[in-house]
């Protein structure tokens, strides 16, 4: 948990704080920009709660730092009542787990609601509250990891829902030994109606994505948007295996279609069929001039 006397000065006045403890992941300051923001490579709180909206977003996000950085002044009288609205609902069908885990770097986890099972898309921290939420939305079919980093806790997920876990065979490593499906080659694997992961090695060997529906990719650490370029792109400082792999890659993804980038790293982006292409398109152009 968050303690005051390591809350940082560059917080403003009031209830909500951030402390030293802060890993500059990210997470809060897209899940509540309103509420938190950048300062000396650490999030900080620049505008305080003003009403039951932003108050939310700023509860929604203190529970979701995988590091418990953010804390309060007064205990929280309605923390119950914000984790009720997790999973929180992104678009149709599809809901942002929350509850980052520290030993993913606080990288997002998704759950596609399906009548013949959910899908957990990477791991969440096993946290109680979470947990049950997921229950009272059904079984879990299966749990798709992108890639060997963002893990977590899967091994609880497995144990406590009997899903099937499902990776790369090159991204297998000690911790994963032991996933039921284990995927090999680097051609699409259709796992059920409208579920399509596409082998996309790069910054990892072993990445892969999820398409669903022809609308939605689980990108994974693979693509995500830059606020501060304004387009989409792929961590280049933080490229595991390959960067002529992840533009070849990324290539390949540019001839399928969706309207949604979800990430595990970095900001989602949505835009219509033929925007996401030119943004695609933008982001080519760019992997080259950074090659």
């Amino acid at each position: 948990m968050a303690h005051l006397n390591q809350r940082r000065s560059q917080n403003i006045s009031g209830d909500f704080y951030v402390d030293s403890t802060c890993i500059d992941c990210d997470t809060c300051r897209w899940m509540a920009p309103i509420v938190f923001a950048r300062q000396d490579e650490q999030s900080a709180v620049y505008h305080q709660p003003m009403n039951e909206t932003e108050r939310l977003v700023a509860i929604q996000a203190l529970l979701s730092c995988p590091t418990a950085s953010i804390g309060t002044v007064e205990k929280p009288h309605d923390i119950k009542a914000a984790q009720g609205t997790f999973p929180i609902p992104v678009a149709e069908n599809i809901f942002h787990c929350g509850y980052h885990s520290e030993n993913s770097y606080g990288a997002a986890s998704y759950l596609i609601v399906l009548p013949e099972g959910n899908i957990l898309v990477d791991s969440p921290r096993f946290a109680p509250p979470l947990v049950k939420q997921l229950e009272k939305m059904g079984s879990i079919r299966y749990m798709y990891l992108t890639h060997r980093d963002d893990v977590a806790d899967h091994e609880k997920f497995h144990k406590h829902f009997g899903c099937e876990r499902i990776l790369h065979t090159d991204d297998i490593t000690a911790k994963t030994s032991n996933v039921e499906i284990q995927l090999a080659g680097r051609e699409p694997v259709q796992i059920g109606p409208d579920l399509l992961i596409i082998p996309v090695p790069g910054h990892t060997k072993g990445h892969t994505v999820l398409l669903y529906n022809q609308k939605f990719l689980f990108s994974g650490d693979h693509l995500a948007y830059s606020s501060q370029l304004n387009h989409l792109y792929a961590f280049r400082q933080a490229c595991w295996y390959s960067w002529p792999e992840l533009v070849k890659s990324m290539g390949y993804l540019a001839t399928f279609d969706f309207e949604w980038v979800l990430p595990g790293h970095g900001r989602r982006y949505h835009a219509d069929r033929e925007t996401m292409l030119e943004e695609m398109q933008k982001c080519l152009a760019w992997l080259e001039e950074n090659n």
